[in-house]
């Protein structure tokens, strides 16, 4: 595929929805497009703000926590994976409005809570440690919101 068209089908394809570097050069590639081109696509792209990767950042980590109920760690490590720059990645997570987080983290615990069956103390609070954090929640925030919930249940 020559580089015109390429460039047309790469808008096209950012037009639909936000989209980072590393998934305009996955397209590339799909499309058989010269890797010597790539970098003149991904310019005209960014400049003609099509791709903008502060936007995508702030998008990608606001749908994931929301939706997904992701923590920073988690959306972060998506976003490194997705070679997503640092500053914005940090950008995006201090977007998070730190209530909203701390009832989003409450939520989704004491949901799991209710759907386990589990009457020993210490089994249920690891269980609920481990699927906070695997959700991507921060320790020091995970274990006070824990604590709480057990004490409250068990006696």
């Amino acid at each position: 595929m020559d580089a015109d068209k390429a460039l047309n089908r790469a808008a096209a394809y950012c037009s639909r929805q936000e989209r980072c570097i590393s998934d305009v050069i996955r397209k590339l590639e799909q499309w058989d497009v010269l890797p010597d081109e790539f970098g003149a696509i991904i310019e005209r792209l960014i400049k003609d703000n099509f791709i903008d990767e502060e936007r995508y950042a702030t998008f990608f980590t606001r749908d994931k926590f929301r939706f997904n109920g992701w923590g920073k760690i988690k959306i972060s490590w998506a976003l490194k994976q997705k070679s997503v720059d640092e500053k914005a990645i940090a950008q995006a997570l201090d977007e998070i409005d730190t209530v909203e987080y701390n009832d989003k983290l409450k939520y989704l615990i004491s949901n799991k809570f209710k759907q386990m069956k589990e009457p020993d103390r210490y089994k249920a609070k690891s269980k609920l440690v481990r699927f906070a954090q695997s959700r991507g929640f921060e320790a020091d925030l995970v274990y006070p919101v824990v604590e709480q919930l057990i004490s409250e249940n068990y006696e």
